[in-house]
């Protein structure tokens, strides 16, 4: 009977201890790392396309097609679509600049980058990726920038650049920039006057052949007209105003000289200066024409301050208006500039 009694203690203190043991287990703990839940590797990125290399194409991150290895880069600098040269900016905030280009050559733009080379830097990244870019298209590029602190006129100067490394010409060079302002500080540029039409006769609006694959530029003759007049200013001159009729004149040589392929002032017609301002609606009591082929705004505008016969054009007394017109021509890898100055 004892025995018997002993045990069924025994199971008791058995089961008892199965139960606090239950109990223990159903009792969560904390533990120091849970591998099961570790984060997943980041896929590996393409430096040509800036796009995951596992990623599948989205409409948000389109691709274009591969370039064939022969095909031809090119590149125009259309315009500056915020912070046009002498702009005021934000001192020490962000601001963002933008140029607006177009592929002009036959090689899709992919991995392309701007590049800063030199001037003020204003805290600008050393690289910024060009969005993918299909021949014949526009692309518009930003760059974030922040403004300097103290009072002055700040110059950074950027490159276009192809997956490679290799610089892209815009035109015959290499360098665009950005060009601000911080502060009261004086700058030596005149704002083109507002055009007033020298009559009622409206401008023809010129054109080039229907086979001719040229490129037009708001920002190029607005350039150019800003140097002229700063020019005329610094040499006690006054400013030109812009007139509708001497810049169609000047547009449809600048076409006609990039279309054709030559640089000269009797167009493919054997039209003659004065024959085009006056068939543009113009009667000029004085008149006279500038050109320049190939480069920048800035290239021209030096080259024609540095030859005695265009200064002189440029600085003539009797001029009062101009018109200034700019024509690049993908097929020839030619930018044509024209200028045509006159008095009614």
């Amino acid at each position: 009977m004892k025995s018997k009694t002993a045990l069924i203690f025994l199971l008791s203190i058995v089961l008892t201890a199965c139960v606090k043991i239950s109990e223990q287990a159903a009792t969560p703990t904390t533990l120091p790392f849970v591998t099961s839940t570790l984060p997943p590797t980041k896929p590996p990125i393409s430096l040509a396309t800036g796009i995951p290399l596992t990623a599948s194409p989205t409409s948000e991150t389109p691709t274009i097609a591969t370039s064939s290895p022969d095909c031809t880069d090119r590149a125009v600098l259309l315009e500056d679509v915020t912070y046009p040269d002498n702009t005021a900016a934000p001192r020490g905030e962000k601001f963002t600049k933008t140029w607006r280009f177009k592929n002009t050559g036959t090689c899709n733009w992919i991995g392309y980058h701007i590049v800063f080379t030199a001037g003020d830097p204003m805290e600008s990244s050393d690289s910024v990726l060009v969005p993918q870019t299909e021949a014949g298209s526009t692309v518009d590029v930003s760059v974030d920038l922040v403004g300097p602190s103290a009072d002055g006129i700040y110059t950074g100067f950027f490159e276009l650049r192809k997956a490679n490394g290799d610089p892209l010409a815009i035109g015959t060079g290499n360098t665009f920039w950005v060009k601000i302002v911080i502060g009261n500080v004086s700058i030596p540029t005149v704002a083109i006057a507002a055009f007033t039409p020298s009559n009622s006769t409206p401008a023809a609006q010129p054109n080039g052949p229907a086979s001719c694959n040229y490129v037009s530029s708001l920002y190029y003759p607005n350039e150019i007209a800003n140097l002229i007049n700063s020019a005329r200013t610094q040499n006690g001159l006054p400013a030109l105003s812009i007139n509708a009729q001497l810049t169609a004149a000047a547009q449809g040589h600048s076409i006609d000289m990039a279309c054709f392929g030559f640089l000269g002032h009797n167009g493919s017609d054997g039209s003659t200066p004065y024959q085009r301002i006056v068939a543009a609606g113009y009667a000029p009591s004085y008149s006279e024409e500038i050109i320049y082929g190939g480069g920048y705004p800035q290239t021209a505008f030096d080259w024609w301050m540095n030859d005695q016969i265009h200064r002189d054009a440029i600085l003539n007394p009797n001029m009062i208006e101009m018109g200034v017109g700019y024509a690049y021509d993908s097929d020839r890898r030619g930018g044509y500039f024209t200028v045509d100055f006159g008095s009614p």
